[in-house]
């Protein structure tokens, strides 16, 4: 008996034992792995609906439903939490930081406190604030890049190949060419939204990119449903740009296809942005960068501070901080965002706050980019409606502007939404600032955005078609997905 034969005798017995079992044994393995996979979910999801969700998703799905939830359901990073921010970046105080000086308004004082307590960062004085328009930022940003000395640094969730990124690959090329220290970071799924990719064009010309937990390899990519969406550019490490704005061509074109707000920025916050980015940059590829700011202490008068947010370390934060700016008002809360689904608390905060007398304003596109996202919100504006809260639509072009005002005070400006995705997935940064003239500056914003657009009423939302008030549903059902 040759080695073949004698190894077929050998398995043959084996292999018609597996055919005669195998469905009892698939069956036994698809409930093993859906009980741990629905057991990590419960224990570890801190949204009831989202764990909810998977569990669902889990039994529905047998072993499809436990991968995609190991892909995309697992929060690995803040696991490593302490890998991504090195000891350098890491010194912020357990303790409170002294808030000097404090809010000129004393029902604020203990909302900048909590602040304080959650980033571990100072508010500082001496910051000025340049609200722009999508257009009129880039220009700046191109100036900015042009006139560069020491350093640019840059992360984007998108930086398109296309009429917005390419220019700003020539300036960020020519600067890297006489010297300037020129980091470019690109979110790995971002960088895919244009083809080819900016990233190619940015090695050719000599500028130092890199992709942000990126990798074509399911395998070597745990982490794939964790996006960087900070939108921030520090230039000599003393001017510093942020908001929501990403690098693309629907920006730029006439007519615009999409409209946004971005800040210039001068002062000690400054530094926040830089402490952001070095951290995100140390993540991807380990190499330290210079985050000491050099600029000037006494540029304008507003108190701000950087709120980084993320699923590791910064995990709640930015969330912990838009409870506390709702429960702090005593007369106006105003919001303009693209992607509006708040979580439970959140919207139980904006209901209490319709209660108290507070006016609460609500401006979103009527038409969104995303429809998923955008009909999870219609099922659940009308709660916020029926008690109370103003809504507006506006028309085209698309806003993606992202702000957030209380009583003429305060201000949040950056890349962070009010969607299950900014608050538990992405990693965010935001701007906190405390004046009476940016406050005015940006209400003046979304002023002009509301006597273009649309007031909804109750009725409105629900005399809407059954058929499309079913999709909706469905659609916040799956919202913790997206």
């Amino acid at each position: 008996m040759g080695a073949t034969e004698y190894v077929w005798a050998w398995l043959e017995p084996l292999a018609l034992q597996l055919y005669e079992y195998w469905p009892g044994l698939v069956a036994f393995t698809s409930v093993v792995v859906a009980v741990l996979a629905m057991s990590h979910a419960v224990m570890n999801k801190r949204d009831s609906r989202a764990a909810a969700a998977w569990t669902g998703l889990i039994w529905l799905l047998p072993l499809v439903g436990a991968v995609l939830y190991l892909l995309l359901g697992v929060n690995r990073i803040q696991r490593r939490a302490r890998q991504i921010v090195p000891d350098s970046l890491s010194d912020a105080p357990d303790q409170l930081p002294v808030v000097q000086p404090r809010p000129r308004v004393s029902h604020l004082h203990t909302l900048a406190e909590l602040s304080g307590r959650l980033t571990g960062l100072p508010l500082l004085n001496g910051n000025a604030l340049a609200v722009m328009d999508a257009p009129e930022a880039l220009a700046a940003m191109m100036t900015a890049i042009e006139e560069a000395e020491d350093s640019v640094f840059l992360v984007t969730y998108i930086f398109g190949n296309d009429a917005a990124g390419r220019p700003l690959v020539d300036a960020l090329a020519a600067a890297a060419k006489r010297g300037v220290q020129v980091r470019v970071l690109i979110d790995g799924m971002g960088a895919l939204y244009t083809f080819p990719s900016i990233v190619r064009r940015l090695r050719r010309r000599g500028v130092i990119v890199e992709r942000f937990l990126y990798s074509l390899a399911p395998w070597r990519m745990p982490y794939m449903n964790l996006r960087n969406h900070r939108k921030v550019m520090i230039v000599d490490r003393r001017v510093g740009f942020t908001g929501g704005m990403n690098l693309r061509a629907g920006y730029v074109q006439q007519p615009p296809d999409i409209r946004d707000l971005h800040a210039r920025i001068e002062g000690p916050v400054v530094e926040h942005l830089l402490r952001s980015f070095a951290a995100d940059w140390y993540f991807t590829c380990r190499e330290h960068l210079n985050h000491d700011y050099v600029g000037t202490l006494e540029a304008g008068s507003v108190l701000a501070r950087g709120i980084s947010a993320g699923p590791d370390a910064d995990l709640g934060k930015r969330r912990l901080t838009l409870l506390a700016a709702i429960g702090s008002a005593q007369y106006e809360v105003r919001i303009m965002t693209p992607y509006f689904v708040p979580d439970q608390t959140l919207l139980t905060a904006l209901q209490l706050a319709c209660m108290r007398g507070v006016r609460v304003t609500l401006l979103l596109p009527g038409r969104n980019n995303m429809r998923l996202v955008h009909w999870a919100s219609l099922h659940m504006l009308p709660w916020l409606v029926n008690d109370g809260c103003e809504l507006y639509f506006s028309g085209e072009p698309f806003d993606h502007s992202k702000v957030m005002t209380v009583d003429g005070n305060w201000a949040l400006l950056g890349s962070g939404n009010w969607d299950a995705r900014s608050l538990r997935l992405n990693f965010e940064f935001d701007l906190e600032c405390y004046d009476v003239a940016l406050v005015e500056t940006l209400n003046r914003q979304m002023d002009m955005r509301r006597a273009n657009a649309r007031r909804v009423s109750l009725d409105d939302m629900l005399n809407q078609p059954y058929l499309k008030r079913l999709r909706n549903g469905v659609a916040y059902v799956l919202e913790p997905y997206l």
